[in-house]
């Protein structure tokens, strides 16, 4: 498996990968694939972090991105939806999609990288509850489930509220 920066090529098998990552019954297009796709148009898009995993064939199983968001006004990323094929899945694509994405906003000197997510899934990537290190959720009922990863350009003066890039606002 290698995981490399999305290309316009890559748009429709990412988007149907997302797709079958989501779906349930009665929801033919996830709320993820459409935010993946309104996140593509807006302000907040970083293509150098829109990542894909490929297998021998070069086809796309899993694909994670990572997008501008805010705490009050100082920049620091969002990353999601993480998506991997079901026939891909529990194979190591979403670890190494991952680790990846976060290598990679560390290398482009970004501060931290927040998501709502499973605290035991991120918790081994070292993400924690936002509010250890004074950042509120967008959401208060998000509770543990809002979390942070610092990277090297951290700085724990940086505290406040995050802000998703504008589409997460549409969910």
């Amino acid at each position: 498996m290698l995981i490399r920066r999305e290309t316009p090529a890559d748009i429709p098998a990412v988007r149907a990968l997302t797709t079958a990552a989501f779906t349930k019954p009665g929801t033919p297009v996830p709320a993820e694939t459409t935010l993946l796709d309104e996140l593509r148009d807006c302000e907040g898009w970083l293509p150098q972090l829109s990542l894909v995993a490929v297998n021998e064939r070069d086809e796309a199983v899993g694909h994670v991105i990572c997008t501008r968001g805010h705490i009050d006004t100082a920049p620091v990323l969002g990353l999601g939806p993480l998506s991997v094929h079901p026939d891909h899945q529990r194979r190591g694509a979403g670890l190494a999609l991952v680790h990846t994405a976060l290598g990679a906003a560390d290398a482009l000197g970004e501060p931290l990288v927040a998501l709502l997510g499973s605290p035991a899934y991120y918790g081994r990537y070292g993400f924690r509850p936002s509010t250890h290190y004074g950042i509120t959720a967008p959401d208060p009922d998000y509770g543990d489930h809002f979390q942070v990863r610092t990277l090297s350009a951290y700085e724990p003066t940086l505290r406040g509220t995050f802000a998703y890039a504008a589409p997460f606002n549409h969910l």
